[in-house]
């Protein structure tokens, strides 16, 4: 069994020059705001969830994009109820959100 049983990485890349990148988006902001629902439901920790951010990801044209491993879905969001659909339905219940997927 890996050390997580789900890792979510939230790209959080800043371009330079006005280019596209998923923190023109507020990625980090989401990022922090799904680490701490994360924990708010205890799912947080060894053996459960773990939210990072990641580097560029190159989907920045269909992002702001985040990836839930170990299924390897990528997802696109556009608002915090975007973010508490995926913690809902796929880090607490094991099921895809098939409308923000990419």
């Amino acid at each position: 069994m890996s050390y997580y049983q789900r890792h979510v990485f939230f790209c959080c890349n800043q371009r330079e020059a006005g280019e596209q990148c998923c923190n023109n988006n507020g990625s980090r902001k989401m990022r922090d705001y799904a680490k701490d629902r994360v924990k708010s439901l205890k799912l947080c920790g060894p053996g459960k969830v773990r939210v990072n951010q990641s580097g560029c990801l190159d989907r920045c044209k269909e992002g702001p994009v985040v990836v839930v491993y170990p299924e390897a879905v990528w997802y696109t969001y556009v608002d915090k109820g975007d973010i508490d659909e995926i913690i809902n339905e796929h880090l607490v219940h094991g099921r895809v959100v098939n409308r923000l997927r990419i």
